[in-house]
């Protein structure tokens, strides 16, 4: 910005500082003069040329750049249908029997053909009775290759397409179990669920369909071509030339396509999520009134849908009919060129009459594999979200060699470690900062501090749910990164905020972490943890069902089952995480003497904005903006008057309030 502009900037600022007055004139003045210094720079510019080249220059570019962008999205499929036969890989014999009825069963529909113009040439024109009847047997036993081969293709690909896909579900389920849960913060779960369902169903079409109009089309295609070159060379030639114009209405199909049936996916996915994400939080839609707003919503989703599936309608609607058309004319050509041919004895009736019928067989294929462009379409736009999936990597990764832990006495180290979420090389804010930190084994921490202060995330790191940016964390002297996460999560607990539930019983969710425990150790757990007297209150006890998320049950309900959940598992290192947050005083009062069940001889790791829930911990650390700021016992932290006695005031001042 040049200095006179500034200055002029820096007085307008001072005069309106001073009076409102005259201030809109200047405005309007200066506007004035920045428009009249645009036009005369336009009218250059103009004048000049240069708006018109840079303009169409840019269109074009635009255009080509559309271009390429649309071929891309396309490319690299080769790859991704491989990734797709691999799963026919393990059902070859299957796949083999398969192939065989194909060729059988387009070897007796390429039959009536050549039998016609025998029946004509041979049997009808010459009388021979004897030919007609042995060329009409060769008819029915065709027909009834036809239908046998025909049976055998279409049991054995609908049995291979569902095996595949099966495979293919169970495939994506492990796999997205594997990821980290920082995919899971970037991505909504509908979204991940309609990857497992819509998208795996759009590739039943070309699985279970697709697959065998290809090979059964193509086969055909190419049977028809050698029928028509063996009838007439001539007349052959010039039925090929409609293939250069079918091969370019295709390649435009193409490009124009791919963008269509992409968006469709994206859709129904956007709809998936958003439906996913309304029914788990109806109870909050509801008690806000939101009913309208949120189906308002949903229509504008579900249009936006309609009209991304519209555009693949305008586009078939367009194509097909266009071969269909084409293949009329040719059948025309055909039918005068060969008529004047068979009138001046060039040929013969059963030639052109063959010809005739063998042409439909051969534009059936094209236009069978046309028709079938939309569901591969359709398909690899389905199988490039798949892909997308499948193409994401864990975060975290067991390494080559990677220790299996033994049983541990649980000591926990923080040796210099710092982190923030997105990686090293994001720009965003630490969560945690230089933390040393050295927990004796069997020893409860605690850790406090305002929200955002780092608690969750140190927790996190105890969990290897991530990995530090820089420094370690050791148990036992072992680097976690050295270290299976399965032998690693396999001796730890962790009781998150909200108490989490399956469907299912509450039997049933106490040994989620120990599926083989008797009816008696569940009980145990329970009554250690004080739930026993809820459960006992209930009409079916443990076999009460819990529905899905626990809805059956209250907050305080659901977290005593989370309790019994952890101690069921007997793990060495116990990871609360504001545990006690979602139940009452009555409550929190009651398990408190289970909690203590439970932390006793464990090396516990305990978060919590109820200070009273901490006043026993070994030690307890004070985090503020990711470092810690204080550590000690209760007794020793509120002698010192430092930032735990400000937080301690505070809470017992709401306690009481």
């Amino acid at each position: 910005m040049s200095e006179p502009r500034r200055d002029r900037r820096d007085d307008r600022a001072a005069a309106q500082q001073a009076a409102g007055a005259g201030r809109d004139d200047r405005t309007a003045e200066r506007d004035a003069r920045i428009d009249r210094r645009r036009f005369q720079e336009g009218a250059s510019a103009l004048a000049t040329g240069a708006i018109g080249r840079e303009t169409t220059a840019g269109r074009e570019a635009d255009r080509l750049a559309d271009l390429r962008r649309r071929l891309r999205q396309t490319s690299g499929r080769g790859r991704k249908l491989r990734g797709l036969l691999v799963l026919l890989r393990p059902y070859r014999a299957r796949v083999g029997l398969m192939l065989l009825g194909l060729l059988l069963a387009t070897g007796a529909a390429l039959a009536p053909a050549p039998l016609a113009k025998l029946a004509i040439d041979e049997g009808i024109r010459k009388g021979d009775k004897g030919a007609l009847d042995w060329i009409v047997v060769a008819f029915v036993a065709s027909a009834l290759a036809y239908w046998g081969a025909t049976y055998l293709q279409t049991y054995m690909t609908g049995w291979v397409g569902q095996r595949a896909l099966q495979d293919l579900r169970i495939q994506l389920f492990e796999h997205i179990q594997s990821l980290s849960l920082g995919f899971y913060s970037r991505n909504r779960a509908g979204v991940v669920i309609s990857r497992l369902t819509n998208d795996v169903q759009a590739l039943d079409s070309l699985v279970s369909d697709g697959v065998t109009t290809l090979f059964q089309s193509t086969l055909m295609l190419l049977g028809v071509v050698v029928t028509l070159l063996v009838f007439d060379v001539q007349l052959a030639l010039l039925t090929f030339l409609a293939i250069p114009l079918l091969a370019l209405g295709a390649l435009a199909f193409r490009i124009a396509s791919a963008d269509a049936f992409r968006r469709t996916r994206e859709r129904i996915a956007a709809i998936t999520g958003y439906l996913q994400e309304t029914l788990s939080g109806i109870r909050v839609v509801r008690s806000f009134g939101q009913e309208r707003r949120h189906l308002d919503r949903f229509a504008e989703l579900n249009e936006a849908n309609r009209q991304a599936n519209m555009t693949t309608v305008y586009l078939n609607a367009s194509y097909f009919p266009a071969v269909e058309l084409l293949s009329a004319l040719v059948t025309v050509a055909i039918l005068v060129i060969g008529g004047i041919q068979v009138i001046e004895g060039h040929t013969s009736t059963g030639v052109v009459f063959g010809f005739i019928a063998a042409l439909n067989n051969f534009f059936d294929p094209i236009q069978q594999l046309s028709q079938l462009y939309t569901t591969y379409q359709s398909g690899m736009a389905a199988l490039d979200k798949i892909f997308e999936l499948l193409d994401e990597e864990p975060e975290l990764r067991d390494r080559p060699g990677a220790l299996e832990l033994p049983p541990l006495r649980g000591e926990l180290v923080f040796d210099g470690v710092s982190f923030r979420y997105g990686g090293d090389d994001d720009e965003g804010a630490w969560a945690l900062r230089e933390i040393d930190l050295v927990v004796p084994p069997g020893q409860t921490v605690a850790l406090v501090g305002e929200t955002g202060a780092g608690k969750s995330t140190f927790a996190k790191l105890v969990a290897r749910f991530y990995d530090p940016s820089a420094g370690r964390v050791t148990i036992d002297g072992h680097d976690l990164r050295d270290v299976t996460a399965r032998s690693l999560r396999a001796q730890m607990g962790i009781v998150p905020q909200e108490g989490f539930l399956f469907s299912g019983t509450i039997a049933d969710n106490i040994a989620f972490g120990r599926p083989d425990a008797t009816r008696a150790e569940v009980e145990a757990a329970a009554a250690a943890v004080g739930a026993d007297r809820f459960v006992a209150a209930l009409e079916h006890g443990y076999d009460t069902e819990v529905g899905e998320r626990g809805s059956q049950l209250s907050a305080g309900q659901r977290q005593l089952i989370a309790f019994a959940r952890a101690l069921i598992a007997d793990p060495r290192v116990l990871v609360l995480d504001e545990a006690t947050s979602n139940v009452d005083i009555h409550t929190e009062a009651r398990i408190e003497q289970g909690m203590r069940r439970l932390l006793a001889g464990r090396t516990a790791i305990v978060i919590a904005h109820r200070l009273s829930t901490i006043r026993h911990a070994g030690t307890i650390v004070v985090l503020e903006h990711g470092r810690i700021v204080e550590q000690g016992t209760h007794d020793e932290l509120l002698a010192a008057e430092g930032r735990y006695w400000a937080l301690y005031r505070d809470w017992a001042e709401q306690a009481a309030a």
